[in-house]
């Protein structure tokens, strides 16, 4: 497996772990529809939240969540849809990215919530 698909599931565990210690209840990881995927579907405060996870280990070229584009945030939504319906859920839905970075060798979490939304 390529060097980035490592490093990019570290990334989704180091965020599994920051949500769950965060009162997040985790639904789904890696929920896929067709070719598109969401990192982490989560409950928390009576919505429900996809969440997007993007990491780097250098930020020179940006920080993490620059990479989360318009075509990214299209293909959440069509997921949040998706999922909603095959799940039969009624609550609000969010959307979160968690940008996960380095500094001196040590991650640095920050968690963006309501980072786009369906209005944009």
């Amino acid at each position: 497996m390529a060097e980035h698909n490592e490093s990019g599931k570290d990334g989704e565990v180091m965020a599994r772990r920051y949500l769950e210690q965060n009162d997040y209840e985790i639904l789904e990881t890696n929920w896929r529809l067709g070719h598109l995927e969401a990192d982490i579907i989560a409950y928390h405060d009576h919505k429900i939240v996809f969440v997007e996870v993007k990491m780097r280990l250098h930020t020179d070229y940006g920080d993490p969540e620059d990479f989360v584009d318009r075509k990214k945030q299209k293909a959440y939504i069509k997921i949040a849809n998706a999922y909603i319906l095959q799940h039969d859920r009624d609550e609000e839905a969010r959307f979160d990215i968690i940008a996960i970075s380095f500094q001196d060798g040590t991650p640095i979490i920050r968690h963006l919530v309501n980072a786009f939304t369906t209005i944009d």
